[in-house]
């Protein structure tokens, strides 16, 4: 399956990234703890450069703790400024306006030094669909000042919201890319929910992130379902339908619902922390 989704507001709010980028001091790049490569947008580095960078890997949470450390590391070694998150929760929040005073620490410093005093740091908020970039933006602000909704392309339009005296944020619509390169991104995307799931087909999403999660977490599903980890993904698919009671006439498995349901597991937390992609595997 071909994953490509780029309605025509992503185009325009690209657009608009563009014209207001010259008012910014700061990218606030939101990303998916989960899928940290796949969900940056190569377009962001673009139009953020010669801007002070930080990345908050958000539904940190629901991601492998360890491998949250790997990708902070990551990042930070290419200069990035990065944060841990649930913005959900509020977990990780507290530090964040401390980074962003760190991260343009130059900024303010060069502002003094020119006698501008108590100019605001003004931050853009970028991210792709379902990121959870405007749950941040409300968490950080203590209040609901941007929409949300838990499926992509919530977020139309752009506007400025005041946290303080210190910080302005521009909120931002989420944006995917026109094109995928590698598919795989698509796939790691339409997994998380970052894809609007009517584009896709639930039955392979679901025989992909098995033969991952039995890879890269052995013993995982077992636990979880009370099913062996042999044979292939859609023997396993047909295990999770059995113990979960997805069943057709005659007995025969369902599999779509099972595959959904499964799904379901893992974008809620419920089938435990997992990180779909490591540092050392993308780097090679």
């Amino acid at each position: 399956m071909n994953y490509q989704w780029y309605p025509g507001h992503m185009m325009k709010a690209k657009r608009m990234m563009q014209e207001d980028i010259r008012l910014i001091d700061l990218v606030i790049e939101i990303i998916d703890a989960r899928v940290p490569l796949s969900s940056r947008n190569p377009d962001i580095d673009e139009l953020g450069k010669n801007k002070a960078r930080l990345i908050v890997l958000n539904k940190a949470d629901l991601a492998d703790e360890r491998q949250n450390d790997a990708w902070a590391a990551f990042f930070q070694e290419k200069g990035y400024f990065t944060a841990k998150v649930n913005a959900r929760s509020g977990a990780g929040m507290k530090k964040i306006q401390e980074t962003i005073q760190e991260a343009c620490k130059e900024k303010i410093e060069r502002d003094r030094r020119r006698g501008i005093m108590n100019r605001p740091v003004r931050a853009m908020v970028v991210g792709i669909p379902n990121a959870g970039k405007s749950t941040f933006i409300n968490t950080l602000a203590g209040k609901a000042c941007a929409k949300t909704g838990n499926k992509p392309g919530v977020t139309k339009g752009k506007q400025w919201i005041r946290l303080n005296k210190s910080i302005e944020l521009l909120d931002t619509p989420g944006i995917l890319w026109p094109k995928f390169e590698d598919q795989m991104v698509g796939l790691r995307l339409a997994v998380v929910g970052s894809i609007k799931d009517e584009l896709l087909q639930a039955e392979e999403l679901a025989l992909w992130l098995l033969g991952y999660t039995r890879s890269h977490y052995p013993g995982l599903l077992q636990a979880r379902y009370q099913i062996p980890e042999e044979g292939s993904e859609l023997e396993l698919l047909g295990g999770i339908a059995n113990a979960r009671g997805c069943k057709l006439k005659g007995d025969l498995p369902d599999y779509p619902k099972a595959a959904v349901l499964f799904i379901d597991d893992f974008r809620s937390g419920r089938l435990g922390r997992l990180t779909l992609e490591r540092p050392e595997e993308e780097s090679n």
